[in-house]
């Protein structure tokens, strides 16, 4: 039997794009129940967003499809008065409520934290934004890239030559949302928590806490980082090596890993060799030893060598595209990937990631398929107790 450990937790989310959608899709996944609050017209922003410009006109963007399974939709105008009651009977369902305005926009409403602790005295209220609630850029917008430069995340991507590179996918959004989804189960998880907590969440303190080295050898050691493109910089030989076929990612960050590099590749006087015999000395000349590791490498491709290191107990793999990892047995076969069938305002089946872990052996899933626009307004108005002539009227007056 699956398991659920948030069932029975209500969550709103009043969130947009991939920062607040990700930590609500983390919180469904573990069973929430997520009541997605858009807009009247349009919802979030991500329906119009990704490859597949089709799904775009319709409300169903490929951007929304992978971060809102398993929620609920009810459209909301929260300008209108009726439609900030609505929000406050919601809220006093809730167990949690997650948003990502800019700072003050919820207060001007009169839907700040303070005021919705009168309708739910034990409301968690977390609110995510670029900069966080205080400090001299909390006004300003912030999307991803703006994060990934402002963080040292670019000026430490790419090679000497080349950076600073913004990482390929939304890496500070998406670690926004994961330590929002953190906070949020871990203020849950307080068995003796009587009041309300306000998580203040800020991409761009997320982004550099999760950042190690490139951090801690400034703070201590007084070393500023700098972009050493594919190597890495606590060992060698560690890195991205060329073979005869292919890209192989080799990880010999131990004395007895670099020696059965050697031994593997017929070079064993590079063991006593005074450029790399010590972990300074490969260091040191990287270079140098990379290129004498990768006109050996020359003779078999990645595939071929990734099975002799791995045998003799040295971390090793190939540089993948996405398509083919998804195809790996690694993935295919774990329940990483779930489907959807005939989800209705696409029209065909849908695949997306689950969560990166398992409970008990099984992946986290959820039931339903990303929502439609508004799909679930009625049912959940009727839940909070609107009657059908008082959701038409609401219809009526476009609150909702």
């Amino acid at each position: 039997m699956a398991i659920k450990p948030l069932h029975g937790i209500r969550v709103l989310d009043l969130t947009n794009v991939l920062a607040g959608p990700f930590a609500c899709h983390q919180l469904a996944h573990m069973g929430a129940d997520v009541i997605k609050v858009e807009a009247r017209q349009g919802g979030d922003l991500a329906r119009q967003l990704g490859a597949d410009q089709e799904l775009n006109k319709v409300n169903m963007g490929v951007s929304f499809l992978a971060q809102n399974p398993g929620k609920r939709s009810i459209t909301l105008n929260l300008k209108h008065p009726q439609g900030k009651d609505a929000l406050r009977r919601l809220v006093r369902t809730a167990d949690v409520l997650v948003e990502n305005y800019r700072p003050g926009v919820m207060q001007r409403l009169g839907l700040g934290y303070e005021d919705l602790l009168k309708e739910n005295p034990k409301l968690i209220y977390c609110a995510i934004s670029g900069f966080g609630q205080s400090g001299p850029l909390r006004d300003l917008p912030a999307y991803d890239q703006i994060i990934q430069g402002m963080s040292g995340v670019m000026s430490i991507t790419g090679e000497a030559d080349t950076a600073p590179y913004r990482v390929g996918y939304p890496v500070a959004d998406t670690i926004g949302g994961i330590t929002a989804a953190f906070a949020v189960a871990s203020a849950l998880a307080d068995r003796h928590r009587t009041a309300g907590v306000f998580i203040d969440v800020s991409m761009l303190e997320a982004a550099m806490a999760t950042m190690g080295w490139a951090v801690s050898n400034h703070l201590i050691a007084g070393k500023e980082p700098k972009p050493l493109g594919n190597d890495n910089v606590t060992a060698s030989p560690s890195g991205t090596f060329k073979t005869g076929d292919g890209l192989l990612n080799i990880a010999a960050n131990k004395q007895e890993q670099f020696e059965a590099v050697c031994a593997v590749l017929g070079h064993t006087e590079w063991m006593t060799d005074a450029r790399f015999a010590d972990r300074h000395g490969r260091l040191h000349n990287r270079s140098e030893l990379k290129a004498l590791m990768e006109d050996a490498l020359s003779t078999k491709s990645a595939n071929d060598w990734w099975k002799l290191l791995n045998e003799v107990g040295v971390p090793a793999g190939p540089v993948y595209t996405v398509p083919q990892v998804l195809s790996h047995p690694q993935i295919a076969d774990r329940g990483m990937v779930g489907t959807f069938s005939n989800v209705p305002g696409v029209g065909r089946d849908i695949r997306v990631v689950r969560t990166g872990f398992k409970l008990n052996g099984e992946a986290p899933t959820v039931d339903t398929p990303p929502p439609q626009l508004g799909e679930h307004t009625s049912a959940i108005l009727h839940e909070l107790g609107y009657t059908e002539s008082e959701i038409q009227s609401l219809v009526k007056e476009q609150v909702v």
